[in-house]
């Protein structure tokens, strides 16, 4: 099979071949059709993000594509369309993954367009509800929740997930272009965050009350901030740290006053049982909602998997407003 391979003296992806995996009695076996491309596949392809043990040196985290082989007993079938949640391996014309982090692509789907569903709408799903705990803060009235980097993927995706939840969003992105395009998923708080503080802007909208859930791929100063505008009992999500591994203060008064949860997490190197559990609770609850419309993956581009090396750099330089994909090895 061909796939995507690191070019160690250049740090490019470049073509190369291998065999096809074997899958193992609890995975599928999928013909690629189309890949996600994530932020997290940039810091493995400078080799700050290693797989973890057991999973695919190949770079990518989500795919779409025709099932080839499915376990006994299983609800897949050969031929069946369908996307997946990966730890790796995602660059290629065919992967092997658990049958737990394997959806149906819903009908009004094309193979390319589902490609832009897995990681995103589940990191999503788990910083909002497995994380943030928006079900019970449902059952009080309606959240607020601040969504950073709206623009990227899963800042997309989690937009649409809190809204079709009922919650009230505050979103920051870097131009008004951005904003403006995340306005279309309906009506959010929008924050430019190079034209005002968004901790100052949130405080003046919620009359200092804050907001319940913030879920943040920033870190850096960004911690001092969202400690000032969250909620009593509020909830802080990291899932990056695009501004700095090291927050500039801990205001440890702030903290206790408003007995605050941080929380760090990350997704791949989770155990396939709990992202089993994470897939079923999103495909049960919100898979449906991309049959009515009301939820769909916001595609910013597409790249033939030649030009792999245009597209990482187009994310690297944070222009995109939602996913990039892989299509076509034959290009």
């Amino acid at each position: 099979m061909q796939y995507l391979q690191v070019d160690n003296t250049t740090t490019n992806l470049c073509l190369d071949s291998r065999e096809r995996p074997l899958p193992k009695p609890n995975e599928v076996l999928i013909e690629v059709a189309a890949s996600g491309i994530n932020r997290a596949d940039l810091l493995q392809i400078a080799g700050h993000y290693p797989p973890p043990p057991g999973a695919s040196d190949i770079v990518g985290l989500e795919v779409s594509g025709v099932v080839k082989s499915a376990p006994d007993a299983s609800r897949f079938q050969a031929g069946d369309r369908v996307m997946a949640l990966l730890s790796g391996g995602g660059y290629a014309q065919y992967v092997t993954v658990d049958v737990g982090s394997v959806m149906p692509v819903p009908k009004r789907l094309d193979l390319p367009q589902s490609a832009a569903i897995p990681e995103a709408f589940i990191t999503a799903y788990q910083a909002l509800f497995d994380i943030g705990g928006l079900n019970a803060r449902l059952l009080a009235g309606k959240p607020r929740v601040l969504i950073h980097a709206g623009a990227s993927g899963v800042g997309c995706a989690a937009i649409q997930l809190a809204l079709a939840a009922g919650c009230e969003v505050f979103t920051t992105a870097s131009s008004n272009e951005k904003l403006t395009a995340l306005a279309e998923f309906g009506p959010i708080e929008p924050i430019n965050y190079k034209q005002q503080c968004f901790s100052d802007y949130i405080a003046k909208k919620t009359n200092k009350c804050g907001v319940d859930i913030i879920v943040d791929f920033i870190g850096g100063d960004y911690l001092e901030k969202n400690i000032s505008c969250a909620a009593l009992d509020g909830t802080i999500v990291t899932l990056a740290m695009l501004g700095g591994r090291f927050g500039s203060k801990l205001d440890f008064a702030k903290l206790l006053q408003k007995r605050l949860t941080l929380c760090g997490s990350t997704l791949r190197n989770r155990s396939d049982a709990y992202k089993a559990r994470l897939v079923s609770e999103f495909e049960q609850r919100f898979l449906p909602k991309f049959e009515s419309g009301e939820l769909k993956p916001t595609i910013d581009s597409t790249f033939t998997y030649r030009d792999v090396n245009t597209a990482l750099a187009r994310i690297a330089s944070n222009q995109n407003i939602g996913k990039l994909l892989l299509c076509d090895f034959t290009a």
